[in-house]
């Protein structure tokens, strides 16, 4: 075989095909490698490393920033089954910095807001994961973010909060299957960051759970805790789920966060939010019809799937309805029962409204949310 290496160099020397394979192959390979280091380096500074001596102590002052609390440190904490939660994972931290500045879109202070404005009696708590500082109103930077965290932070049942995914996860079922690091690698690192968190928090602590780009139109504490809506014929949505803290309620969110160890797949950007929720629906109500899911309740043993229209009446490829004026009669018609909209940030992100614009979104921001809306400025 020695004396045959030779001869199988000079064929491949003299072989333009195989030449050619192999270049590939080793670009193939070094951009893996490559991709794996960007997203663990996007990873570990952001949700692990970069905070471990920030969830051991109190806040870090310095000069006119000051960290935000952990969640699992700071008082007051969630009340378990009381409690409504938002998760901020757009962190962009790197090697050579240290914190992120505290910062909300006004669309994003609309839906904390608007949840805090209906739901007096629940605690709301927004928690970033990353180690996000706070700079004071008479720091740097401390002009338009500054006054829309002042606008959320005018009510008493908002608290803004910090979280490490490690000790987060620490003592629960996720804690070794973190370790493991399928999740730094995912394809969509952030968004399936965000899964992770929404399905361990209600593990954690109960409670409703929503997305960042929605408005909360009326009053939910008096709801039957363990819900969630669905968002088409096929599948449900994760964007507002509420689960209890305890009994049956727990019992799902422990199903969740096992149909997501099992079935987590990095490459699928759904398979592990909306995905876990339809899947542990459907075997908690032994069906994959989902409208069969909403008319038969006793069948789901107490889960509640709403219909389209309670959180999702218009639907992600309509979400251009909520911002241009012609459509706001229809939209409201359409929305007239929903507890929530959802807005469709992914796609409707890069769509201002100017203030006083007769679109749908405008004229539920206006009602919902009044003081975001009025510190946005100009555009909203």
């Amino acid at each position: 075989m020695l004396l045959r290496l030779p001869i199988l160099a000079a064929r491949f020397l003299h072989n333009g095909r195989l030449r050619l394979l192999f270049g590939l192959l080793i670009l193939v390979l070094i951009g893996g490698l490559l991709y794996i280091y960007t997203r663990e380096n996007e990873f570990y500074p952001c949700f692990m490393e970069g905070q471990g001596m920030a969830t051991q102590q109190s806040p870090a002052e310095d000069g006119d920033t000051s960290f935000l609390e952990d969640v699992l440190l700071a008082e007051p904490k969630p009340t378990p089954g009381r409690s409504i939660f938002f998760h901020e994972t757009s962190c962009k931290l790197s090697q050579n910095t240290q914190h992120e500045t505290l910062k909300v879109t006004a669309r994003q202070a609309c839906a904390i807001e608007s949840a805090a404005l209906h739901n007096p009696n629940f605690q709301v708590f927004v928690l970033f994961a990353g180690p996000t500082a706070r700079i004071s109103a008479g720091g740097r930077n401390s002009s338009q973010p500054q006054s829309l965290v002042e606008a959320i932070l005018s009510y008493s049942n908002v608290h803004l909060r910090r979280l490490n995914l490690g000790s987060y996860a620490a003592g629960t079922p996720m804690e070794e299957w973190l370790k493991d690091g399928r999740l730094s690698t995912s394809q969509y690192l952030f968004s399936h960051i965000s899964d992770f968190l929404r399905y361990l928090t209600l593990y954690r602590y109960g409670g409703l759970y929503l997305d960042m780009d929605v408005v909360v139109l009326r009053n939910m504490e008096k709801v039957p805790p363990n819900y969630t809506g669905a968002e088409s014929n096929t599948h449900l949505a994760a964007g507002v789920m509420s689960l209890a803290a305890t009994g049956f309620g727990h019992e799902i969110a422990a199903s969740c966060l096992r149909d997501f160890q099992h079935n987590f797949d990095g490459r699928d950007w759904g398979n592990n939010g909306p995905g876990v929720i339809t899947r542990v629906a459907q075997q908690i109500c032994g069906t994959k019809d989902i409208a069969l899911m909403q008319e038969d309740p006793k069948r789901c043993m107490g889960f509640k799937v709403f219909g389209r229209g309670a959180f999702y009446a218009v639907p992600w490829k309509r979400w251009r309805d909520f911002f241009e004026p012609e459509k706001l009669e229809e939209t409201l018609a359409r929305c007239k029962d929903s507890y929530v909209v959802h807005v469709w940030n992914k796609h409707s992100s890069k769509q201002l409204i100017k203030q006083g614009s007769k679109s749908a979104y405008a004229k539920y921001a206006e009602q919902n949310c009044p003081r975001s809306y009025k510190a946005a400025g100009e555009y909203f």
